[in-house]
Order: C-alpha cells, then sequence, then structure tokens
C-alpha cells in the first residue's frame, strides 16, 4: 500500500478527498439502513412475516452471491462503471420503496411482500457492486481515506437512527404518523443516493491526491483505474494501462493474498457473525416489553448506530489505533461472549443495561472493523491492495449473512423471553 508520507506535498484534495469518501461511505449503507430503521412500520404492516429478519437475508444473499463474483473478477472490471452503476441502484430501489407503499397504499398484501422482496434483492446488487469496488479502489491510496468511508458506514447508521427518532417524534400524534415518518424517511435517503452519484461522478475522480493514487497503481498493472484515469483527464496514463504487457507485472495472486490474510478475513467474519446474529432481529424480537414502549427498539437501534459510527474514527488516532493481528483476534474472540450476555439480560435484566450491551455491541463492531480493513492492506501494490481489498468484502457480506442466519435461532426460545 502506498505510504501518505511519500505523496508530494504539492498536491491538494486530501481533506476534500476524506470527506467525498465519508459521504460516499453513508450512500453505501443507507438505503439499507433506512430499510433497518423503518422496520418498526414493516412490523406493523407485515406482522406476521419476520420482516426483519426476511429481508435482511434477502439482502445479504444476494449481495454474497454477486460479491463473490465480483471479487473474483475483480482485476477485468471497470470500477469507476462499478461505482457508478452501484449508486444509481441504490437511488433508484429507495425511491421504488415509496412507490410500492403509494401503489399499495400501505396494505399489507403478500404481494407487495413479494415485490418489497424484490427490491431489497436490488439493495443486495447495488451493495456488491459498491462495496467490493470502493473498499478495492481505496486500499491502495492513504489508510485515511478507507478510514473515512469506513467512517462514513458507520455514520449511515446513526444519521439513518437520528432521522427515524426525530420522524417518529414529529408524526407520533398524528393519523398514519408512523407511515408518514417512514415515507419521508425514504425520501430523504434517496436524495443521499443521488448526491453519492453526483459526487464520485463529477468530484472524486478530479482531485490531485487521488489522480496520484490512481496514476500509481496504473503504473504498477492496476487496469481497474483506467476509466477514472480518462475521467480526470490523464489520457497518457489510461493509454499506458491499455498497452502494458501483463506477463511483466510482479502481483501475488488471489490465493497467495487470501493466504497471507486468512487470520483477518476469518476475524472479520466472526466479528459481523456476532453482531447480525444479535441486530436487528433480536433488538426487535426478543427484547419484550418495556417502559420506552414502542420507542424502545428504535433507541436500541440508534444506540447501535451511533457508537458504531463513533468507533469507527477512533483508529484514525494513530495511539488508539490496533495494529497487531494477535491482539484483534483476542478481541474477536472475546465479543462471543455478547451472546449469552444478551440472553441472559433480555431474560433477567432492565432496559438500561440492554442499553449498555446494545452501545458495546456497536462499540466493538466498529473499531475492529476499521482496524483490520486498515491492516490488511499495508505492505501491497496498487494491484494486490484492490483484489485484498475485495477479498476483505467477501468475508464481511459473508459474516454478515452467516450472523442474519444464526439470529433465528433466538426464535426457538422466544417463549422463554
Amino acid at each position: 500500500m502506498s505510504n501518505p508520507e511519500d505523496v508530494p506535498s504539492r498536491l491538494e484534495g486530501k481533506n476534500v478527498a476524506r470527506v467525498v469518501c465519508c459521504f460516499l461511505g453513508v450512500g453505501s449503507l443507507v438505503a439499507w439502513n433506512a430499510m433497518l430503521t423503518i422496520t418498526d412500520y414493516y412490523y406493523q404492516v407485515f406482522p406476521k412475516y419476520h420482516p426483519s429478519r426476511v429481508l435482511t437475508i434477502v439482502y445479504q444473499l444476494f449481495a454474497n452471491v454477486f460479491i463473490i463474483t465480483l471479487a473474483y473478477k475483480e482485476s477485468k472490471l471497470n470500477t469507476r462503471l462499478r461505482n457508478i452503476l452501484g449508486y444509481s441502484i441504490y437511488a433508484a430501489s429507495t425511491f421504488c420503496l415509496i412507490i410500492l407503499d403509494l401503489a399499495s397504499h400501505g396494505s399489507g398484501s403478500v404481494l407487495a411482500y413479494v415485490v418489497l422482496c424484490l427490491i431489497v434483492a436490488l439493495f443486495g446488487l447495488a451493495d456488491a457492486f459498491v462495496q467490493g469496488a470502493m473498499v478495492g479502489d481505496l486500499s491502495f491510496m492513504s489508510p485515511d481515506f478507507i478510514q473515512a468511508f469506513m467512517g462514513g458506514l458507520g455514520i449511515a447508521g446513526a444519521l439513518t437512527s437520528g432521522l427515524r427518532l426525530i420522524t417518529k417524534a414529529i408524526f407520533d400524534k398524528s393519523h398514519d404518523g408512523l407511515r408518514k415518518g417512514a415515507l419521508l424517511f425514504i425520501g430523504i435517503a434517496t436524495l443521499i443516493e443521488l448526491a453519492c452519484v453526483f459526487l464520485y461522478t463529477l468530484v472524486f475522480a478530479k482531485l490531485p491526491i487521488v489522480k496520484y493514487y490512481r496514476a500509481k497503481a496504473g503504473k504498477e498493472g492496476a487496469k481497474t483505474v483506467y476509466a477514472d484515469l480518462v475521467a480526470a483527464g490523464l489520457q497518457e496514463q489510461a493509454e499506458q494501462i491499455q498497452h502494458m504487457d501483463e506477463s511483466k507485472i510482479q502481483k501475488l495472486t488471489k490465493k497467495q493474498l487470501l493466504r497471507e490474510n486468512i487470520d483477518l478475513g476469518i476475524n472479520l467474519f466472526l466479528v459481523y457473525i456476532v453482531t447480525l446474529s444479535i441486530f436487528p432481529g433480536f433488538l426487535y424480537e426478543n427484547t419484550g416489553e418495556h417502559r420506552l414502549g414502542d420507542w424502545y427498539t428504535p433507541v436500541l437501534v440508534a444506540m447501535f448506530n451511533v457508537l458504531d459510527a463513533i468507533s469507527r474514527f477512533i483508529p484514525s488516532i494513530k495511539r488508539l489505533a490496533m495494529e497487531s493481528r494477535k491482539w484483534i483476534t483476542v478481541c474477536v474472540v472475546a465479543r462471543f461472549l455478547l451472546v449469552p450476555a444478551f440472553y441472559f439480560t433480555a431474560k433477567y435484566a432492565d432496559q438500561g443495561w440492554m442499553l449498555f450491551l446494545t452501545s458495546f455491541l456497536g462499540l466493538t463492531n466498529g473499531y475492529l472493523t476499521v482496524c483490520i480493513f486498515s491492516t490488511a492492506p499495508k505492505g501491497y501494490n496498487g494491484p494486490e491492495a484492490n483484489a485484498l481489498g475485495n477479498i476483505m468484502c467477501v468475508f464481511l457480506l459473508g459474516g454478515i449473512f452467516a450472523g442474519v442466519c444464526l439470529g433465528w435461532l433466538w426464535l426457538i426460545g422466544n417463549d422463554s423471553f
């Protein structure tokens, strides 16, 4: 990975690039987080269909199938087209949620639920396009960029939770208030996705520091940056990539990269198994009734998202960043204690302890995610870092999918909560 200290001091745009990366991180998750955050509305419309669990499985099934395919072919794909297409699908799919609700008049019919699942499947497709492409692209740039992007993923959760609480408060006493708040919420998410299409297409590629990293990666044999170099006006460098002899490019294969980083991949997988086996299904269906009433679950989700967002910026302080693979593994394994902790807290403790545990779940999830993604690409050249970024996203989405599936096991003892 390129050392940020090697970047010529005359290059500008680093702070702007960090802000754009953060916003693109928000956009890559805000649509799905919007779905998760308004699940209280979908439980009202589809009370018998376990929407938080079913929709998450549909989303992750499609995301995993496509991310594996795209990661395998990453070196031959157009990263620019992949990102633009992904953010565009997000924007169109989010808008389709509004159309579906207006067309069905908020009814809980089977047909409306099937269409909702199809829209969520498109979210999974968009996620596969964006996650691997953005992480792969940023992995050969400054570590600050990947941290900003990961921070944006956390901000997406905190932002959606905050907006959901606001819209819920505004429409709480009005007729059909839950539905009105959900529609307003989805409308805001659609505008954010459209802004991401604009930022990536017209702003990010033209920043001097981004041009530098992509040109450097191109010289190292990364053909994925060709379209972005053309868009940035670096036609000469783009042409050099097109005529480069691949047999002379020195780079590790995906199998070699996987062998060298299998520990980090498994750790990332385990982090999200624990997180998604609890969040959001357990919080919606297994925490019982408490003094906060119908505000209880939205507050729990908000606490998770806020702490997840804050923790993703902690590694930007070098003294607080965990780079030891051994200690990352120790922390990841220790997180499995949260599973029995949530069970006994839901069964015997009050809502204060549940709020604390949910906050800790979010804090460790965001922190470990950024530490793993920041550590993995160090020491690799452009093509290798791009490939490794895609591979790590496969482990991430695989862990999410496995965690969602394991989350169904909570229903076995649902009556005992």
